[in-house]
């Protein structure tokens, strides 16, 4: 794979102009496709199999009806102090405002609270339904604006007015996130590289493949179902893997330049190792994320899939894109030493055998810095106390994952918000005015096509569930026109992501024979409670079996990488390690609020039901990364004889200062996302940074090294009869290095080596 990667180096470099306007002219059909394409559907949170979502598809069949994907909202009016929302001004705003909202664009009806029975029992709220003609993706801006034009009436009357509903969701990123993702990028690369253009080279050159996987996405959103919040995850994962992988190969080829190689054969050595690497890891990535499928949730296979796209649009720019860009300015990516060298050491290229398609021609000088780096000092000091470190280091990761066992998942809603959003506040009020199980009633359906007297039956079982613990009232039942099947809400005593509410939606199906005895019907649950009940159980369920799964296929594939039983081993329980002590914090400081309120946090609760289980296949692919770059040049420098403490030696001077970089430009994108607004997004941001930095920085540069020295030798073990079975990949570009350069003594190896130490 390295010979046919480092060609494909050299082309591009060679034939940089076609190549850059290949890419332009992708990007400007990305442009024109996105321009006409339908708005993104919202989120689709079902999940194929569950008791909700089949009582669902039972009421479309049952209740033709009933409007289908109708946006809607919820206007809260809660009256001042001390007054009504029955007396005769406030009640006079309120009907004014709704006949304003009746007349507003894309509305098909609004409901009259006094009208609809939707006053509180003590008259200080009422709230009025308003439903559009359009699917909640397709509510315009502008009529969102005409809903909070209406509501002005009634705030002039001196009535606090608030909003929520799907309808006001507006979707999508709102760029703050990126500036902040990228900025900081910036200054991370400006400072490892120590030039404006090779900072600004992988910044460009991740923005033009972000730019079209995001466009892309936007263009089939609608045809695939892709919400918006998929095409944001596919942003941020997009954003850190182009800025990282483009800086690998970056690195590597200013480490060729400094030794003294040609631009061209730099380039193409540089593709050849770290673009087999970045190739690699990228794939890792896919497989853990197309690897969501098997959780059977739509949602999470839709965001898997377009994370996936991006990841692979991400490694295509590594591998032809960074080269060209590279083939306009050689030198000026080079620090301004290594420029020096280069032009008093470089061999012409028009004498460079390369040229003649015959390989890479490389010096002999490999001479090293004395002088020992941070990097070495710190792999010394691992060594001198491999126990002490190791100890230390697993007992912090441990610590950090077990609040993990408290880990309860839900799908929090309004009340997740900020304080500053009207959603927010429209959900405290109608929580305060008609009681916090308001917010999420239980839609009970009740099936009586079998029973002797249908009506009778509905009336039965309504009364029973109403007398249930824990429901607090029912509405009237509505039956179908048909006559078999009738629907109402039961509401709870407790709130939607409340432990207690779910209790009760297990005791009503527990006791369901009970409750329909002697009718001859039966009933089933649904409704977005429910169904996020349904959900958060099943994608639990779901969770030991996918990450044993990942772990499983990460000791497969480095089994293969790194021709050794024990290294890989290590690797899956150092990445095990890494997401336990992430997902820990995040139960710390989401579900518990420890430290909450410095990442905006407003409300705690249960965990987004995907946030775990996207983050392990996230981490997974990420962890691959760097466990490739680190110990691919441990291994090799062994291989050509090194001892094992001078090859993790070796290895951790060659290979961390770029693995800091690349973590923590991953860990920066990860955390720019912690200040958007979305829950989700936020939880996921923050679990995906910190993740990233346990793993990097406590697994990869800690407890690998110290279980390294300790296993010494026997950590490259391999049975003679496996290492014949095992197919060789050559993921670290050994045989292209052997084959051109067998002359140098020090070993130039994989994409661990893409910086200069």
């Amino acid at each position: 794979m390295a010979q046919l990667l480092a060609g494909l180096g050299r082309f591009s470099f060679r034939r940089r102009g076609a190549v850059l306007l290949v890419w332009l002219l992708v990007l400007a059909g990305s442009v024109g496709a996105v321009m006409n394409a339908p708005a993104a559907p919202p989120d689709d949170f079902s999940m194929p199999g569950t008791e909700s979502q089949q009582t669902f598809e039972l009421l479309e069949q049952r209740f033709p009806e009933l409007p289908a994907e109708a946006g809607g909202a919820t206007v809260v009016f809660v009256a001042p102090d001390g007054q009504t929302v029955t007396s005769e001004p406030m009640r006079a705003a309120i009907e004014a405002t709704v006949a304003d909202l009746a007349t507003g664009d894309q509305v098909a009806m609004v409901a009259d609270p006094f009208e609809s029975d939707a006053v509180s029992a003590d008259s200080s709220a009422a709230y009025a339904s308003v439903m559009f003609d359009v699917p909640a993706a397709s509510v315009t801006a502008d009529s969102r604006t005409g809903l909070e034009s209406a509501v002005e009436i009634a705030r002039d009357a001196g009535l606090t007015v608030d909003m929520g509903g799907d309808a006001l969701e507006s979707g999508g990123p709102t760029g703050v996130a990126e500036l902040v993702a990228i900025s900081l990028a910036a200054v991370i690369l400006l400072v490892t590289l120590g030039s404006v253009v090779a900072a600004g080279l992988p910044l460009v050159t991740a923005l033009i493949g972000v730019a079209i996987s995001m466009l892309s996405l936007m263009a089939v959103s609608s045809t695939f179902g892709l919400s918006t919040t998929t095409t944001t995850l596919a942003l941020m994962l997009g954003l850190a893997v182009g800025i990282d992988y483009a800086l690998f190969v970056l690195a590597r080829y200013r480490e060729e330049r400094g030794r003294g190689i040609g631009a061209i054969d730099a380039a193409a050595l540089a593709v050849g190792t770290a673009g087999s690497a970045v190739t690699f890891a990228g794939v890792t990535v896919v497989i853990a994320l197309a690897g969501l499928v098997v959780v059977g949730m739509p949602m999470l296979t839709k965001m898997g899939l377009a994370a996936a796209a991006a990841v692979i649009v991400a490694v295509l720019v590594a591998l032809t894109l960074v080269p060209a860009v590279i083939g306009f300015v050689p030198d000026k990516v080079l620090s301004r030493a290594d420029r020096r060298r280069s032009r008093s050491r470089e061999v012409s290229e028009g004498e460079s055998t390369s040229e003649t398609g015959e390989g890479v021609v490389q010096p002999a000088d490999a001479s090293a810095d004395p002088k020992p780096t941070l990097s070495q000092r710190w792999a010394r000091l691992v060594m001198r106390r491999p126990v002490a470190v190791l100890a230390i280091a697993v007992a912090l990761l441990a610590a950090l994952a077990l609040p993990a066992t408290g880990l309860r998942l839900g799908m929090p809603g309004d009340e997740a918000r900020p304080t500053s959003e009207t959603q927010r506040r429209a959900y405290d009020a109608l929580a305060e005015a008609f009681g916090p199980g308001f917010n999420g009633p239980l839609m009970i359906v009740v099936d009586a096509a079998d029973a002797p007297d249908p009506q009778a039956a509905v009336a039965t079982i309504a009364e029973r569930v109403a007398a249930t613990a824990g429901i607090v009232s029912v509405s009237p039942p509505m039956i179908n026109q048909a006559g078999n099947t009738a629907l109402f809400d039961a509401v709870p005593s407790t709130a939607p992501t409340d432990e207690a509410t779910k209790d009760l939606v297990n005791s009503l199906r527990n006791d369901r024979s009970e409750i329909t005895a002697g009718t001859g019907a039966t009933f089933t649950l649904t409704g977005t409670t429910a169904i996020n009940i349904d959900l958060s159980a099943k994608i639990q369920g779901a969770l030991v079996a996918y990450l044993a799964t990942v772990v499983g296929l990460a000791v497969l594939l480095l089994l293969v990488v790194f021709r050794s039983i024990l290294v890989p081993i290590k690797a899956a329980l150092g990445f095990l390690l890494s997401v336990l002590a992430a997902l820990g914090s995040v139960v710390l400081v989401f579900q518990n609020g420890v430290g909450a309120g410095i990442l905006g946090v407003q409300q705690t609760g249960p965990i987004q039901s995907a946030v775990p289980i996207f983050m392990i296949g996230v981490v997974f692919g990420l962890a691959m990364d760097y466990q490739v770059f680190l110990v691919s040049r441990k291994r090799e420098a062994y291989v050509h004889g090194r001892a094992p403490h001078e090859a993790i030696e070796d290895g951790m001077q060659r290979s961390s200062r770029v693995i800091v970089a690349a973590a923590l430009i991953m860990i920066a994108v990860f955390a720019g996302f912690v200040v958007e607004v979305d829950p989700f997004i936020k939880m996921l941001g923050f679990s995906l940074a910190i993740a990233v930095f346990f793993d990097a920085f406590v697994v990869r540069l800690a407890i690998v090294p110290a279980v390294m020295a300790l296993l010494g030798r026997h950590a490259w073990y391999l049975p003679s009869w496996l290492d014949r079975l095992l197919p060789d990949v050559d993921i670290e570009g050994t045989k292209l290095q052997h084959r051109h350069a067998p002359e140098i003594e020090a070993p130039v190896t994989s994409g661990a080596s893409t910086h200069g130490g």
